[in-house]
Protein backbone atom coordinates (compact mmCIF):
# COMPACT_ATOMS: atom_id res chain seq x y z
CA UNK A 1 0.00 0.00 0.00
CA UNK A 2 1.53 3.26 -1.17
CA UNK A 3 1.76 5.99 1.43
CA UNK A 4 2.58 9.67 1.05
CA UNK A 5 1.01 11.55 3.96
CA UNK A 6 2.99 11.61 7.21
CA UNK A 7 0.92 10.32 10.11
CA UNK A 8 3.04 11.99 12.78
CA UNK A 9 2.73 15.41 11.16
CA UNK A 10 -1.04 14.97 10.71
CA UNK A 11 -1.39 14.11 14.38
CA UNK A 12 0.65 17.15 15.36
CA UNK A 13 -1.47 19.42 13.19
CA UNK A 14 -4.80 18.08 14.48
CA UNK A 15 -3.71 18.19 18.13
CA UNK A 16 -2.06 21.57 17.68
CA UNK A 17 -5.30 23.03 16.34
CA UNK A 18 -7.40 21.38 19.05
CA UNK A 19 -5.60 23.37 21.77
CA UNK A 20 -7.84 26.28 20.86
CA UNK A 21 -11.09 25.36 22.55
CA UNK A 22 -13.36 27.10 25.06
CA UNK A 23 -14.06 23.77 26.77
CA UNK A 24 -10.71 22.12 27.62
CA UNK A 25 -11.22 18.53 28.74
CA UNK A 26 -14.79 18.49 27.46
CA UNK A 27 -14.50 18.43 23.71
CA UNK A 28 -13.89 21.15 21.16
CA UNK A 29 -15.84 24.40 21.41
CA UNK A 30 -14.64 26.92 18.83
CA UNK A 31 -17.35 29.33 17.75
CA UNK A 32 -16.81 31.69 14.85
CA UNK A 33 -14.98 34.94 15.74
CA UNK A 34 -14.41 33.83 19.34
CA UNK A 35 -10.99 34.24 21.01
CA UNK A 36 -10.34 30.52 20.41
CA UNK A 37 -11.28 30.95 16.77
CA UNK A 38 -8.79 33.80 16.39
CA UNK A 39 -5.99 31.72 17.92
CA UNK A 40 -6.89 28.79 15.67
CA UNK A 41 -6.74 31.06 12.63
CA UNK A 42 -3.30 32.31 13.62
CA UNK A 43 -2.12 28.73 14.08
CA UNK A 44 -3.44 27.66 10.68
CA UNK A 45 -1.85 30.69 9.05
CA UNK A 46 1.49 29.73 10.57
CA UNK A 47 1.20 26.13 9.34
CA UNK A 48 0.19 27.22 5.85
CA UNK A 49 3.23 29.48 5.67
CA UNK A 50 5.46 26.61 6.82
CA UNK A 51 4.05 24.57 3.94
CA UNK A 52 5.22 27.26 1.52
CA UNK A 53 1.85 28.86 0.90
CA UNK A 54 1.00 32.52 0.43
CA UNK A 55 -1.73 33.23 2.97
CA UNK A 56 -4.62 35.69 2.90
CA UNK A 57 -7.82 36.18 4.86
CA UNK A 58 -10.93 37.26 2.99
CA UNK A 59 -13.46 39.87 4.07
CA UNK A 60 -15.44 37.49 6.33
CA UNK A 61 -12.53 35.50 7.79
CA UNK A 62 -12.16 32.53 5.45
CA UNK A 63 -8.44 31.70 5.37
CA UNK A 64 -6.71 30.85 2.07
CA UNK A 65 -3.21 29.48 1.47
CA UNK A 66 -2.10 29.57 -2.17
CA UNK A 67 0.42 27.36 -3.96
CA UNK A 68 1.21 29.31 -7.09
CA UNK A 69 1.18 27.29 -10.30
CA UNK A 70 3.23 27.73 -13.43
CA UNK A 71 0.19 29.22 -15.14
CA UNK A 72 -1.38 31.61 -12.61
CA UNK A 73 -4.01 32.73 -15.13
CA UNK A 74 -5.77 29.37 -14.70
CA UNK A 75 -8.52 29.19 -12.08
CA UNK A 76 -7.18 27.37 -8.99
CA UNK A 77 -8.29 24.13 -7.43
CA UNK A 78 -9.70 24.72 -3.93
CA UNK A 79 -9.12 22.15 -1.16
CA UNK A 80 -10.30 22.32 2.44
CA UNK A 81 -13.13 22.45 4.95
CA UNK A 82 -14.14 24.46 8.04
CA UNK A 83 -12.48 25.14 11.40
CA UNK A 84 -15.41 26.17 13.60
CA UNK A 85 -17.11 23.56 15.82
CA UNK A 86 -20.33 22.71 17.57
CA UNK A 87 -20.31 23.21 21.36
CA UNK A 88 -18.39 20.37 23.02
CA UNK A 89 -17.78 18.66 19.71
CA UNK A 90 -14.84 16.64 18.43
CA UNK A 91 -11.42 17.54 17.09
CA UNK A 92 -11.92 16.03 13.60
CA UNK A 93 -15.20 17.43 12.26
CA UNK A 94 -14.03 20.15 9.88
CA UNK A 95 -10.38 20.28 10.97
CA UNK A 96 -9.71 16.88 9.34
CA UNK A 97 -10.44 18.49 5.97
CA UNK A 98 -8.48 21.65 6.73
CA UNK A 99 -5.47 19.62 7.84
CA UNK A 100 -5.87 17.37 4.80
CA UNK A 101 -5.33 20.46 2.69
CA UNK A 102 -2.31 21.64 4.66
CA UNK A 103 -0.74 18.16 4.62
CA UNK A 104 -1.30 18.05 0.86
CA UNK A 105 0.57 21.35 0.60
CA UNK A 106 3.43 19.92 2.68
CA UNK A 107 3.59 16.94 0.31
CA UNK A 108 3.84 19.21 -2.75
CA UNK A 109 6.63 21.07 -0.95
CA UNK A 110 8.54 17.94 0.08
CA UNK A 111 8.32 16.37 -3.37
CA UNK A 112 9.37 19.59 -5.08
CA UNK A 113 6.17 19.66 -7.13
CA UNK A 114 5.13 22.84 -8.91
CA UNK A 115 1.66 22.38 -10.44
CA UNK A 116 0.61 23.92 -13.71
CA UNK A 117 -2.66 25.11 -12.12
CA UNK A 118 -2.52 26.95 -8.79
CA UNK A 119 -3.98 25.25 -5.70
CA UNK A 120 -5.60 27.09 -2.81
CA UNK A 121 -6.16 25.49 0.58
CA UNK A 122 -9.04 26.92 2.58
CA UNK A 123 -10.25 26.99 6.20
CA UNK A 124 -13.84 28.23 6.23
CA UNK A 125 -15.94 29.93 8.89
CA UNK A 126 -19.31 29.06 10.46
CA UNK A 127 -20.10 25.79 8.70
CA UNK A 128 -21.82 24.41 11.78
CA UNK A 129 -24.06 27.43 12.36
CA UNK A 130 -23.37 26.98 16.07
CA UNK A 131 -23.04 30.72 16.69
CA UNK A 132 -25.19 32.55 14.15
CA UNK A 133 -27.56 29.78 12.99
CA UNK A 134 -28.28 28.28 9.61
CA UNK A 135 -24.85 26.81 8.93
CA UNK A 136 -22.65 26.55 5.82
CA UNK A 137 -22.22 30.30 6.06
CA UNK A 138 -18.62 30.58 4.88
CA UNK A 139 -19.30 28.67 1.66
CA UNK A 140 -22.67 30.37 1.15
CA UNK A 141 -21.02 33.79 1.34
CA UNK A 142 -18.25 32.69 -1.03
CA UNK A 143 -20.79 31.57 -3.60
CA UNK A 144 -23.05 34.62 -3.32
CA UNK A 145 -25.93 32.86 -1.58
CA UNK A 146 -26.08 35.28 1.36
CA UNK A 147 -27.11 38.93 1.31
CA UNK A 148 -24.07 40.36 3.07
CA UNK A 149 -26.06 43.50 3.93
CA UNK A 150 -28.14 41.34 6.30
CA UNK A 151 -25.27 40.28 8.58
CA UNK A 152 -26.56 42.65 11.25
CA UNK A 153 -29.71 40.50 11.42
CA UNK A 154 -27.84 37.26 12.23
CA UNK A 155 -27.48 37.06 16.01
CA UNK A 156 -26.01 34.64 18.51
CA UNK A 157 -27.61 33.53 21.77
CA UNK A 158 -26.28 36.65 23.53
CA UNK A 159 -27.88 38.96 20.97
CA UNK A 160 -24.55 39.85 19.35
CA UNK A 161 -24.95 40.30 15.61
CA UNK A 162 -22.55 38.80 13.13
CA UNK A 163 -21.70 42.32 11.99
CA UNK A 164 -20.75 43.33 15.53
CA UNK A 165 -18.75 40.13 16.05
CA UNK A 166 -16.89 40.80 12.80
CA UNK A 167 -15.91 44.26 14.01
CA UNK A 168 -14.65 42.82 17.29
CA UNK A 169 -12.66 40.30 15.20
CA UNK A 170 -11.20 43.29 13.27
CA UNK A 171 -13.15 42.70 10.07
CA UNK A 172 -15.34 45.33 8.42
CA UNK A 173 -18.88 43.99 7.79
CA UNK A 174 -19.40 46.73 5.19
CA UNK A 175 -16.80 44.95 3.05
CA UNK A 176 -18.26 41.44 3.45
CA UNK A 177 -19.41 41.42 -0.16
CA UNK A 178 -15.77 41.39 -1.25
CA UNK A 179 -15.60 37.74 -0.15
CA UNK A 180 -17.99 36.65 -2.91
CA UNK A 181 -16.12 34.76 -5.61
CA UNK A 182 -16.59 35.71 -9.24
CA UNK A 183 -18.10 33.07 -11.56
CA UNK A 184 -15.37 30.77 -12.80
CA UNK A 185 -12.95 31.83 -10.05
CA UNK A 186 -12.51 28.21 -8.88
CA UNK A 187 -11.72 25.28 -11.17
CA UNK A 188 -12.85 22.60 -8.70
CA UNK A 189 -13.39 22.04 -4.98
CA UNK A 190 -12.33 18.97 -2.97
CA UNK A 191 -13.25 18.28 0.64
CA UNK A 192 -12.19 15.48 2.97
CA UNK A 193 -14.43 14.83 5.96
CA UNK A 194 -14.91 12.23 8.64
CA UNK A 195 -17.88 9.97 7.90
CA UNK A 196 -19.74 10.77 11.14
CA UNK A 197 -21.38 7.37 10.87
CA UNK A 198 -20.45 3.69 11.37
CA UNK A 199 -20.48 2.28 7.81
CA UNK A 200 -16.77 2.39 6.92
CA UNK A 201 -15.65 1.02 10.27
CA UNK A 202 -18.30 -1.72 10.23
CA UNK A 203 -17.18 -2.94 6.81
CA UNK A 204 -13.45 -2.49 7.39
CA UNK A 205 -13.12 0.01 4.56
CA UNK A 206 -10.62 2.86 4.21
CA UNK A 207 -12.54 5.59 2.40
CA UNK A 208 -15.92 6.42 0.91
CA UNK A 209 -16.29 8.46 -2.26
CA UNK A 210 -19.47 10.47 -1.92
CA UNK A 211 -21.67 10.80 -5.00
CA UNK A 212 -24.48 12.89 -3.51
CA UNK A 213 -25.54 14.79 -0.38
CA UNK A 214 -29.05 14.78 1.06
CA UNK A 215 -31.24 17.85 1.06
CA UNK A 216 -31.51 19.65 4.35
CA UNK A 217 -33.36 22.45 6.01
CA UNK A 218 -33.08 24.21 9.35
CA UNK A 219 -36.01 26.04 10.90
CA UNK A 220 -36.22 28.23 13.98
CA UNK A 221 -39.55 28.03 15.77
CA UNK A 222 -40.58 30.65 18.34
CA UNK A 223 -43.67 30.38 20.53
CA UNK A 224 -44.66 33.40 22.60
CA UNK A 225 -46.97 33.74 25.59
CA UNK A 226 -47.01 35.80 28.77
CA UNK A 227 -44.68 35.59 31.75
CA UNK A 228 -46.25 35.40 35.18
CA UNK A 229 -45.70 34.33 38.78
CA UNK A 230 -45.58 30.56 39.23
CA UNK A 231 -47.44 30.70 42.51
CA UNK A 232 -50.11 33.34 41.97
CA UNK A 233 -51.27 32.78 38.38
CA UNK A 234 -54.20 30.32 38.18
CA UNK A 235 -53.76 27.43 35.76
CA UNK A 236 -56.72 28.50 33.64
CA UNK A 237 -55.31 32.04 33.28
CA UNK A 238 -51.87 31.08 32.05
CA UNK A 239 -50.31 31.76 28.64
CA UNK A 240 -47.44 29.31 29.09
CA UNK A 241 -45.21 29.25 26.00
CA UNK A 242 -43.49 26.06 27.14
CA UNK A 243 -46.75 24.14 27.38
CA UNK A 244 -47.49 25.14 23.79
CA UNK A 245 -43.99 24.20 22.67
CA UNK A 246 -44.12 20.79 24.32
CA UNK A 247 -47.34 19.96 22.46
CA UNK A 248 -45.58 20.79 19.19
CA UNK A 249 -42.40 18.92 20.09
CA UNK A 250 -44.39 15.78 20.90
CA UNK A 251 -45.71 15.62 17.32
CA UNK A 252 -42.60 16.44 15.30
CA UNK A 253 -40.66 13.12 15.38
CA UNK A 254 -43.69 11.24 14.03
CA UNK A 255 -43.71 13.45 10.94
CA UNK A 256 -40.43 11.96 9.75
CA UNK A 257 -41.42 8.45 10.81
CA UNK A 258 -44.65 8.68 8.87
CA UNK A 259 -43.20 10.07 5.67
CA UNK A 260 -40.35 7.50 5.59
CA UNK A 261 -38.04 7.68 2.55
CA UNK A 262 -34.96 7.95 4.80
CA UNK A 263 -36.15 11.30 6.16
CA UNK A 264 -34.94 12.43 9.59
CA UNK A 265 -36.03 15.30 11.84
CA UNK A 266 -34.12 16.59 14.86
CA UNK A 267 -34.83 19.22 17.48
CA UNK A 268 -31.37 19.97 18.79
CA UNK A 269 -31.57 23.34 20.47
CA UNK A 270 -34.18 24.64 22.92
CA UNK A 271 -34.29 27.99 24.73
CA UNK A 272 -36.84 28.82 27.43
CA UNK A 273 -37.23 32.43 28.55
CA UNK A 274 -37.06 34.17 30.93
CA UNK A 275 -35.61 30.99 32.46
CA UNK A 276 -36.63 31.36 36.09
CA UNK A 277 -37.70 28.33 38.12
CA UNK A 278 -40.65 30.29 39.52
CA UNK A 279 -41.61 32.18 36.34
CA UNK A 280 -44.09 31.05 33.68
CA UNK A 281 -42.17 30.98 30.37
CA UNK A 282 -43.18 33.71 27.94
CA UNK A 283 -41.02 32.58 25.02
CA UNK A 284 -39.67 29.26 23.78
CA UNK A 285 -37.43 28.97 20.71
CA UNK A 286 -36.16 25.73 19.21
CA UNK A 287 -34.53 24.49 16.04
CA UNK A 288 -35.87 21.86 13.66
CA UNK A 289 -33.34 20.11 11.41
CA UNK A 290 -34.90 18.21 8.48
CA UNK A 291 -32.99 15.98 6.05
CA UNK A 292 -33.98 13.62 3.23
CA UNK A 293 -32.51 12.36 -0.05
CA UNK A 294 -35.38 13.90 -2.09
CA UNK A 295 -36.14 17.61 -2.22
CA UNK A 296 -39.90 17.10 -2.31
CA UNK A 297 -39.71 15.16 0.96
CA UNK A 298 -37.79 17.96 2.67
CA UNK A 299 -40.32 20.52 1.44
CA UNK A 300 -43.25 18.39 2.57
CA UNK A 301 -41.75 18.02 6.05
CA UNK A 302 -41.24 21.79 6.25
CA UNK A 303 -44.92 22.28 5.39
CA UNK A 304 -46.03 19.68 7.91
CA UNK A 305 -43.84 21.26 10.61
CA UNK A 306 -45.40 24.65 9.94
CA UNK A 307 -48.86 23.11 10.21
CA UNK A 308 -48.05 21.51 13.55
CA UNK A 309 -46.60 24.76 14.91
CA UNK A 310 -49.73 26.67 13.88
CA UNK A 311 -51.72 24.48 16.27
CA UNK A 312 -50.00 26.28 19.14
CA UNK A 313 -51.71 29.55 18.19
CA UNK A 314 -54.63 30.60 20.36
CA UNK A 315 -55.32 30.77 24.09
CA UNK A 316 -52.93 33.70 24.30
CA UNK A 317 -50.08 32.03 22.39
CA UNK A 318 -48.57 33.03 19.04
CA UNK A 319 -45.96 31.30 16.91
CA UNK A 320 -43.41 32.05 14.22
CA UNK A 321 -41.39 29.77 11.92
CA UNK A 322 -38.21 31.12 10.33
CA UNK A 323 -36.46 29.23 7.53
CA UNK A 324 -32.77 29.63 8.35
CA UNK A 325 -31.31 27.25 5.78
CA UNK A 326 -32.49 25.28 2.78
CA UNK A 327 -30.13 23.23 0.65
CA UNK A 328 -31.31 21.00 -2.17
CA UNK A 329 -30.06 17.42 -2.53
CA UNK A 330 -26.76 17.73 -4.31
CA UNK A 331 -25.13 15.57 -6.97
CA UNK A 332 -21.34 15.85 -6.91
CA UNK A 333 -19.02 15.83 -9.92
CA UNK A 334 -18.97 12.44 -11.65
CA UNK A 335 -15.55 13.24 -13.11
CA UNK A 336 -13.98 14.05 -9.74
CA UNK A 337 -15.76 11.05 -8.18
CA UNK A 338 -14.15 8.82 -10.81
CA UNK A 339 -10.71 10.35 -10.16
CA UNK A 340 -10.98 9.88 -6.38
CA UNK A 341 -12.15 6.29 -6.87
CA UNK A 342 -9.35 5.55 -9.32
CA UNK A 343 -6.65 6.85 -7.01
CA UNK A 344 -8.09 5.02 -4.01
CA UNK A 345 -7.84 1.78 -6.00
CA UNK A 346 -4.30 2.53 -7.18
CA UNK A 347 -3.28 3.18 -3.58
CA UNK A 348 -4.61 -0.26 -2.61
CA UNK A 349 -7.42 1.11 -0.43
CA UNK A 350 -10.80 -0.45 0.23
CA UNK A 351 -13.52 2.01 -0.77
CA UNK A 352 -17.23 2.34 -1.35
CA UNK A 353 -19.66 4.82 -2.87
CA UNK A 354 -21.76 6.63 -0.26
CA UNK A 355 -24.57 9.15 0.08
CA UNK A 356 -23.83 11.78 2.72
CA UNK A 357 -26.55 12.26 5.30
CA UNK A 358 -24.71 15.27 6.71
CA UNK A 359 -24.48 18.66 5.07
CA UNK A 360 -21.01 19.91 4.19
CA UNK A 361 -19.52 22.94 2.49
CA UNK A 362 -19.18 20.64 -0.54
CA UNK A 363 -22.95 20.76 -1.07
CA UNK A 364 -22.83 24.54 -1.42
CA UNK A 365 -19.67 24.59 -3.53
CA UNK A 366 -21.15 21.97 -5.89
CA UNK A 367 -23.56 24.58 -7.23
CA UNK A 368 -20.61 26.84 -8.04
CA UNK A 369 -17.86 24.53 -9.31
CA UNK A 370 -17.23 20.79 -9.90
CA UNK A 371 -16.91 19.27 -6.43
CA UNK A 372 -15.67 16.04 -4.85
CA UNK A 373 -16.08 14.71 -1.31
CA UNK A 374 -14.26 11.85 0.40
CA UNK A 375 -14.95 10.31 3.81
CA UNK A 376 -12.63 8.57 6.27
CA UNK A 377 -13.88 6.29 9.09
CA UNK A 378 -15.34 7.48 12.38
CA UNK A 379 -14.83 5.25 15.41
CA UNK A 380 -18.21 3.85 16.51
CA UNK A 381 -19.84 6.33 14.16
CA UNK A 382 -19.70 9.04 16.82
CA UNK A 383 -19.48 12.72 15.91
CA UNK A 384 -20.43 16.11 17.38
CA UNK A 385 -19.24 14.78 20.73
CA UNK A 386 -15.94 14.72 22.63
CA UNK A 387 -15.63 10.97 21.85
CA UNK A 388 -15.38 11.69 18.11
CA UNK A 389 -12.29 9.92 16.77
CA UNK A 390 -10.56 8.94 13.52
CA UNK A 391 -7.26 7.06 13.64
CA UNK A 392 -4.47 9.18 12.21
CA UNK A 393 -3.39 6.36 9.89
CA UNK A 394 -6.92 6.28 8.48
CA UNK A 395 -6.87 10.03 7.99
CA UNK A 396 -3.52 9.72 6.23
CA UNK A 397 -4.99 7.22 3.75
CA UNK A 398 -7.72 9.66 2.84
CA UNK A 399 -5.19 12.45 2.43
CA UNK A 400 -3.17 10.25 0.09
CA UNK A 401 -6.21 10.02 -2.17
CA UNK A 402 -6.70 13.79 -2.05
CA UNK A 403 -3.01 14.41 -2.79
CA UNK A 404 -2.93 12.10 -5.80
CA UNK A 405 -6.19 13.47 -7.18
CA UNK A 406 -5.15 17.10 -6.77
CA UNK A 407 -1.73 16.38 -8.27
CA UNK A 408 -3.38 14.89 -11.34
CA UNK A 409 -5.96 17.68 -11.69
CA UNK A 410 -3.43 20.49 -11.24
CA UNK A 411 -1.08 19.08 -13.85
Amino acid sequence: MTKFARTERIQGLIEGLDRFTASPGNGTTRLTYSPEFRLARDYLREQMEKAGLTVREDAVGNLFGRLEGRNPSLAPILVGSHFDSVPNGGKFDGPAGVIAGIETAFLFQEHGLVPDRSIEFIAMIEEEGARFGGGLLGSRILTGKVDTDSLADLRDDDGISMAQAMREYRLDPARAGEAVLAPGAVYAFLELHIEQGPVLETHGEDVAIVDRIVGLSQLKVTIRGQAGHAGTTPMNARRDALVGAVAVLAELPDLARSIGQDAVLTVGKLEVLPGGANVIPDQVAFTVDIRAPKEEVVRELIAQTRAVVEKANGNGLTSEVELQLFAQPTLLSAEIHAALSRHAERLGLKSRVMVSGAGHDAMIMAGFTPTGLIFVPSRNGISHAPEEWTDYDQLARGIDVVFETVREMAG
